[in-house]
């Protein structure tokens, strides 16, 4: 019953990308059904105060609720933090496929490797720049393809 009512809430698209759902973003930590049948669903923002939560609340509670759930918790849990590496592969995927580029994997323990080149979703082109750290959300950077022209979001590594 959790992994099914797990997979509806994780179907809710994100509010701010559309493209990508909870589950996809990686902010969905838990979802627990009581003996009674009350459903606690843990959420985590990909920034502390980010104004989507409110959003994401009221879209699962509503998604619950339409499959025969109507006593539904959803709580705002902070520790461990949100991070980029949350993002599934589908994820990446589908923001490259949106024009965003994806930030990239952490794959290996210990520090991030700093790399300061980021792929153009339009072009592949390596050669970009960065025009202004934030775009239209705090969590995206606004950056411009050198060899394309086209300008595009970058999801920032978190």
């Amino acid at each position: 019953m959790e992994a099914e009512l797990r997979a509806l809430a994780g179907s809710v698209p994100d509010p701010e990308l559309p493209v990508l759902t909870l589950g996809e973003l990686g902010v969905l930590r838990s979802v627990h059904v009581s003996g009674t049948g009350h459903v606690d669903v843990e959420l985590t923002p990909t920034y502390t105060g980010c104004p989507a939560i409110e959003a994401m609340s009221a879209d699962i509670e509503q998604v619950l609720r339409e499959h025969g759930r109507h006593d539904v918790t959803v709580r705002t849990v902070l520790s461990p933090a949100w991070s980029t590496d949350d993002i599934s592969a589908e994820g990446r995927r589908k923001l490259a496929e949106f024009g965003i580029a994806p930030p990239r994997p952490h794959t290996a323990d210990g520090p991030v490797p700093l790399s300061l080149t980021v792929r153009c979703p339009h072009c592949g082109s390596t050669d970009t720049e960065l025009l202004s750290r934030f775009s239209s959300t705090a969590c995206k950077a606004l950056r411009r393809c050198v060899a394309c022209q086209e300008p595009f979001d970058h999801f920032k590594e978190l």
